[in-house]
């Protein structure tokens, strides 16, 4: 029997790959359209812990959805946080990724990096999972890579100018995304412990 999980989240393209990793696991995603307050914080840690417990807590009040356990299921909520992180940049912008791109974009991201060599990198996700039967829990993972010199077509958000490490290729355009996802990682790690939590309770 296939159970279900909460995900939070305003991008339309996150829930997609949320959908297409956790069915392989089994694992039906339920998606709430909410827009979540995010503190400013340096930590992709603690910005994760916090909207998980708003975003559960805004679930809860809504009564939407059932199914997902919210209510007296054993499922909960789970929210995801990531930054791209750019070495040459003193780690920027990291926590403050989608700010980022909403403000100056890939190609801002470019003219920073103008005429640089040093391009290394990294993408990191973080999900957070709440229940109120215990705290909250965080499943992080990190991809190496750098920037490309170019954006490429395609993808979305930081898609066309990541280059995880042993491809030629930016996450727009690799031949299997999931691979090498920073996300799909994070969210495997969750997946298998979210599983092993069900066999003990005996579901």
């Amino acid at each position: 029997m296939s159970s279900s999980i909460l995900f939070v989240s305003s991008n339309d393209n996150k829930v997609r790959e949320a959908r297409r990793i956790l069915s392989k696991f089994g694992i039906n995603v339920l998606h709430y359209e909410g827009k979540i307050r995010e503190i400013q914080e340096n930590s992709l840690s603690k910005i994760a812990s916090q909207k998980v417990l708003d975003a559960y807590e805004e679930a809860r009040k809504r009564k939407l959805p059932r199914g997902a356990g919210i209510h007296t299921g054993p499922t909960g909520v789970i929210v995801e946080d990531d930054g791209l992180f750019i070495d040459s940049l003193g780690g920027f912008p990291g926590p403050y990724s989608s700010y980022a791109y909403d403000t100056i974009g890939n190609k801002g991201i470019m003219n920073l990096l103008q005429n640089s060599e040093h391009r290394d990198a990294k993408f990191v996700a973080i999900i957070a999972y709440y229940n109120t039967d215990e705290e909250v829990k965080l499943f992080e993972s990190s991809i190496p890579g750098k920037i490309s010199k170019e954006i490429e077509k395609g993808g979305w958000g930081y898609d066309p100018i990541f280059i995880p490490d042993g491809e030629s290729k930016t996450y727009a355009n690799v031949s299997d995304k999931d691979k090498f996802s920073h996300r799909a990682a994070a969210l495997t790690k969750f997946s298998n412990w979210f599983l092993d939590k069900q066999k003990d309770n005996g579901q």
